[in-house]
């Protein structure tokens, strides 16, 4: 099974540099839609951004072992994970799958495969963060609080990644992950 995780604290481009990670990088990447039981945000489409299950309905999934990885995250009572569906996708479309996770789900496919591409992103300031949150206009003072506090917690975690990559420049920081996703195709074809 071969996919790429991408994790980072919240703020820190993650889902910017996935957008151009597949348009850009010569690794065929299928974007992994993850699960999750919050409701979907206005802009937000189903089997697009997310798969928003009830909470029953994950559970259900969980019990049946359908998830590659899941945890609650932010403390928020909401929960989220990768399909194991969504990974034989990529596969069955010809490519890799790029699963775009909390650092909770990453712990657990580190765990259980060793072999996955694992990218932590970070910004070079901590205060960039709080920043590109409140920018985002989407979460009350109080999720904004809970993130910063999950991203500290997230931070200490990224040395158990093959790489990181600071965010402070979108452009050199895709054309890093590209640098790291081509020796690692490279690495797995030789």
């Amino acid at each position: 099974m071969r996919f790429v995780v991408l994790s980072g604290p919240s703020g820190s481009g993650k889902t910017t540099i996935v957008q151009h990670l597949i348009e850009k990088c010569p690794v065929k990447l299928i974007k992994s839609v993850s699960a999750t039981t919050r409701p979907a945000r206005p802009h937000e489409v189903e089997g697009d951004h997310y798969y928003f299950l009830s909470k029953e309905e994950f559970a259900s999934r969980r019990a049946a072992d359908e998830f590659l990885e899941c945890a609650e995250v932010h403390s928020s009572g909401n929960w989220y994970g990768t399909l194991k569906s969504e990974v034989s996708r990529a596969r069955e479309l010809g490519g890799c799958a790029l699963l775009e996770i909390d650092v909770q789900g990453a712990r657990q496919v580190i765990d259980h495969c060793s072999r996955a591409l694992t990218i932590f992103v970070k910004t070079a300031e901590d205060g960039e963060y709080e920043r590109r949150l409140r920018a985002r206009g989407t979460e009350s003072d109080a999720v904004i609080q809970s993130r910063l506090e999950t991203a500290r917690r997230e931070l200490a975690q990224a040395k158990a990644y093959r790489h990181q990559v600071v965010n402070d420049d979108l452009d050199r920081a895709v054309a890093e992950m590209i640098g790291h996703i081509q020796a690692w195709e490279k690495e797995n074809h030789d």
